[in-house]
């Protein structure tokens, strides 16, 4: 019987753990390894959100921005463009008498159709009410991209290129399931953030109790959303000069994931870096106000199990006051 030497099997040890250390393949494996696991973080899947919606804007832009450039069409132009062939064909014809109100009504029925009908096709088209610079600049297929994987869905600016409506559909089928990532992992890191600032507060105020447990209510998770609310709807007010009550519309409707599309921040007629910043500072708002509601849907689920594992308990602390009391009432009528 043969004995291999300890030193030698030592020696192979090592070596093929320095061969498999230094295989260019493990190295990769394990790289990818790393990154799969960091994206799973929240810091990563909050960056991939970011970079997914930036990838976007750029392909959209690409794609859709030398499409339908010369036939967008501006809304004052046309009203000009009409109030004046309404004024040459009325007031500035000589031929019509001022006095004569049937030719007058049938000259300004007739325009006023054609503008009807210029404005219907402008709008089956989709390009009445848009600027011609901000029509597939950078920071509009950004909004985009965000009305997309997060399901909003506004209709303002939509592709019209086959290749931009092949690319629609493909961003959103590998873009949602990252939203939802994205939205899950949010949630539960803000969730214990606002947990520990709650009983940071409860602890400050001398309210809490040795061995009691701290749950957030979820009156404090209303109160937190009707504040974002709130600041979303004076800020978009002050900027887009809406009515207060638009404002908080639009607010609760794209937070809701609606997606009208009837108010949206920097499509107003104004050109210029400002409707830029609103969209982007837009995409901020909404994109953190899903992961407060993410967060506010944890903490209200905790509480409501909270609550309803408390009722449980008094459930059967009275099932059992009731059963004991039933017994000695049978003992006491037995006696006697």
């Amino acid at each position: 019987m043969t004995r291999v030497p300890v030193r030698s099997s030592l020696r192979s040890r090592d070596s093929s753990s320095t061969s498999t250390g230094t295989d260019p393949r493990e190295k990769a494996k394990d790289c990818c390894r790393k990154l799969v696991a960091f994206m799973c973080t929240q810091v990563g899947v909050g960056g991939l959100v970011v970079g997914y919606a930036i990838v976007g804007a750029f392909g959209f832009s690409a794609l859709e921005g030398q499409e339908g450039l010369p036939n967008v069409c501006i809304r004052n132009n046309i009203h000009r463009d009409y109030a004046s062939r309404l004024w040459q064909k009325t007031a500035g014809n000589h031929n019509i008498n001022v006095l004569d109100m049937n030719s007058f009504i049938e000259e300004s029925d007739n325009i006023l159709k054609e503008l009807q009908k210029n404005f219907t096709s402008a709008a089956k088209e989709g390009r009445c009410g848009m600027l011609q610079l901000a029509k597939w600049d950078f920071t509009s297929a950004l909004m985009f991209c965000l009305s997309i994987f997060t399901m909003i869905g506004y209709g303002v600016l939509v592709p019209r290129t086959p290749w931009g409506k092949g690319a629609t559909v493909i961003y959103a089928v590998f873009g949602i399931p990252l939203y939802v990532l994205y939205f899950l992992n949010m949630g539960k890191v803000l969730a214990e953030t606002f947990k520990w600032f709650y009983r940071w507060l409860h602890e400050c105020s001398g309210q809490k109790r040795p061995g009691e447990k701290i749950t957030v209510p979820s009156t404090a998770c209303l109160w937190v959303l009707f504040a974002y609310i709130v600041v979303g709807t004076i800020m978009f007010a002050i900027w887009e000069e809406w009515d207060p009550l638009d404002s908080a519309y639009f607010c609760v409707t794209s937070l809701c994931k609606l997606g009208i599309g009837d108010f949206v921040p920097g499509w107003s007629e104004s050109d210029g870096n400002s409707s830029q910043t609103k969209l982007i500072i837009n995409f901020i708002y909404l994109l953190l106000g899903m992961g407060l509601i993410a967060m506010c849907y944890n903490l209200m689920k905790e509480d409501v199990r909270v609550k309803a594992r408390e009722l449980k308990e008094n459930l059967n602390h009275a099932l059992d006051s009731v059963h004991r009391r039933t017994l000695l009432c049978c003992r006491s009528s037995s006696t006697n």
